[in-house]
Formats: C-alpha cells, sequence, structure tokens
C-alpha cells in the first residue's frame, strides 16, 4: 500500500491502469480532453502489481483499475470519475489541487 500512496501523492492525478483495460483507456482520454496530463501507472506491467492492486481495492476502489487519484486522495474508478464529471464537480476538484492546465 505504501508505494500506492506515495506514486498517487507524487502528481495532481494519477492514474494506476492496466494495458489492456478500455475502461482505463477511456478515463485518461476523458483527462486529456478537459487539458490535465495525469501520471499512468500501468500496474500490469509493474513486478509488484498484484501487490498494488491489492493496495487499492483495499483502499476502497471499487474495481481495482482505473484507480483515479486527484491531490493524494483516491476518487475511484471510472463510475465514481463519470459520475463527478457529468455533475459537473471533475474540474472544480481539479481546479482545486491546480491540476487543470
Amino acid at each position: 500500500m505504501e508505494k500506492v500512496m506515495r506514486l498517487a501523492s507524487q502528481k495532481g492525478v494519477v492514474i494506476f491502469t492496466k494495458s489492456s483495460c478500455c475502461l482505463c483507456y477511456a478515463v485518461n482520454i476523458l483527462f486529456k480532453e478537459i487539458g490535465v496530463v495525469p501520471s499512468v501507472y500501468e500496474i500490469d506491467k509493474d513486478p509488484e502489481g498484484r501487490e498494488m492492486e491489492k493496495a487499492i481495492t483495499r483502499l476502497g476502489c471499487t474495481a481495482p483499475v482505473p484507480a483515479v487519484f486527484i491531490g493524494g486522495n483516491l476518487v475511484g474508478s471510472t463510475n465514481e470519475v463519470m459520475s463527478l464529471h457529468l455533475s459537473g464537480s471533475l474540474i472544480p476538484l481539479l481546479q482545486q489541487c491546480q491540476s487543470l492546465c
């Protein structure tokens, strides 16, 4: 869990993904479309990936990937991010942590 939290707090927006996950790709594109370049960590390419996936689940993410952190805090997976975006709450959240370009 330490590695996940360390990586999640290094940048304003951090997404833990798997290289073959289409939902991970969609969330990544959403952030890029609104002007945010997230740090993306593909956990399936990390030797500690399985442990990272377990840690993300223990933190409360409904699906292990994509796991989105904003300002070092877990926002959630695809459903949570899309809900925030559709309700108009995502951009203000990003602005609070100064991640919006």
